[in-house]
């Protein structure tokens, strides 16, 4: 049972939200699936114990973790790779229910909001906009020197929209992504299968 619920959302301390992407904001989890899948076939690793790693951390991290004695430029490359693969495959990226009207909600009261992913930019873009979203504030692992499960993305997200990290609410469905969220010192809401739906925080919110 997640901590993360509805019932400590105090609308009044809040100036802020800080989306994650992936699980979060839209749904990729078929073509991140499919592609990490291929990654383990390939190097013949176990499909269900490499999806079990990836989700919600930089994808050079999982690789990393994958293959702790690689090379550099094995890594590189094997990123590069899984990279290329991704942006290709967008069939099944959608918004995630609810998604579209939390977002219009806090643009007519004018309260910013960002996206903070593990996804580099050229990756998120492919699928934001596939899935309909343009963020005037994206924080990607490049942006920080360190990525999630580390707090420094929330805490530039917040930087960036000019509002003190405790007056806003990071969204997360991931292990590693939560982990970020909580450090920051955000207020958290956990979403997805184990947490709540769009559709219940934009009711709460109201």
């Amino acid at each position: 049972m997640t901590r993360d619920r509805l019932d400590h959302v105090d609308v009044g301390v809040l100036d802020a939200v800080l989306f994650d992407m992936d699980g979060t904001l839209l749904d990729s989890y078929p073509v991140v699936e499919r592609c990490w899948t291929e990654v383990a076939v390939r190097h013949g690793l176990d499909p269900a114990s490499v999806l079990a790693m990836i989700h919600g951390v930089p994808a050079d991290y999982s690789l990393r973790r994958l293959f702790p004695e690689a090379s550099a430029e094995f890594i590189a490359a094997e990123f590069d790779r899984l990279l290329d693969r991704e942006c290709e495959v967008t069939d099944g990226v959608r918004a995630l229910p609810g998604a579209h009207e939390l977002i219009a909600w806090l643009d007519e009261r004018r309260t910013p909001w960002a996206v903070v992913t593990s996804a580099v930019p050229r990756l998120a873009w492919v699928r934001l906009r596939a899935a309909g979203f343009e963020p005037t504030v994206l924080v990607t692992p490049l942006d920080t020197a360190r990525g999630k499960p580390a707090p420094d993305p929330f805490l530039e997200g917040a930087r960036r929209l000019g509002v003190p990290i405790e007056r806003c609410l990071a969204v997360e469905d991931s292990p590693g992504g939560l982990e970020s969220a909580r450090a920051s010192g955000a207020l958290v809401v956990e979403v997805g299968p184990d947490g709540v739906s769009l559709v219940d925080l934009l009711g709460r919110l109201r």
